[in-house]
């Protein structure tokens, strides 16, 4: 379950990816910068789009990292362009590729812990369940939903991405 998790959330990034590209293909046709859709947000209590992006990102490596007990890469928090953005989301997907079903054996006992909980911990299965899954969406759809309201020319195939139909 972990191990699947992590594959679709490698593709959701690579989703993400692309609707970046499409970010900055939508703002050359208008034109103004793309970069400026980094500042954007849905309201003003929310995160804008480049801290969904560096959140999905987080989300997802950290949740590989403590389940699996392998060290997360580190991050700045620095991106200020489209194309930095792409580089970390990149750096993620490359991260995870890095995994097998096998590191994730003895996932769900795990302890987790964060500092902001103070004191208090998940096990690895509640971790993955209630709180990585739902963040990582949480901020994908968020990103998503933040270029769609900058006009972005995105749809329902775009969130899911290619699906690997056979014939019957």
């Amino acid at each position: 379950m972990y191990f699947e998790m992590l594959c679709q959330m490698k593709k959701s990034l690579g989703q993400l990816d692309k609707w970046l590209g499409a970010a900055t293909a939508h703002a050359k046709d208008r034109p103004y910068d793309p970069n400026l859709l980094l500042d954007f947000r849905l309201a003003p209590d929310q995160f804008p789009l480049v801290r969904q992006v560096r959140t999905a990102c987080d989300t997802a490596k950290f949740m590989a990292s403590r389940l699996s007990g392998k060290p997360a890469p580190v991050f700045p928090d620095t991106e200020t362009t489209i194309d930095e953005l792409h580089a970390r989301i990149r750096a993620v997907i490359a991260f995870l590729d890095g995994f097998s079903a096998d590191d994730f054996k003895g996932a769900g006992a795990r302890v987790v812990a964060l500092p902001h909980w103070e004191g208090k911990v998940l096990s690895g299965a509640d971790y993955f369940q209630q709180n990585a899954v739902p963040n990582f969406f949480f901020h994908l759809t968020h990103a998503y939903a933040i270029l769609r309201h900058g006009g972005v020319n995105l749809g329902k195939r775009d969130f899911i991405g290619e699906l690997p139909l056979r014939d019957a």
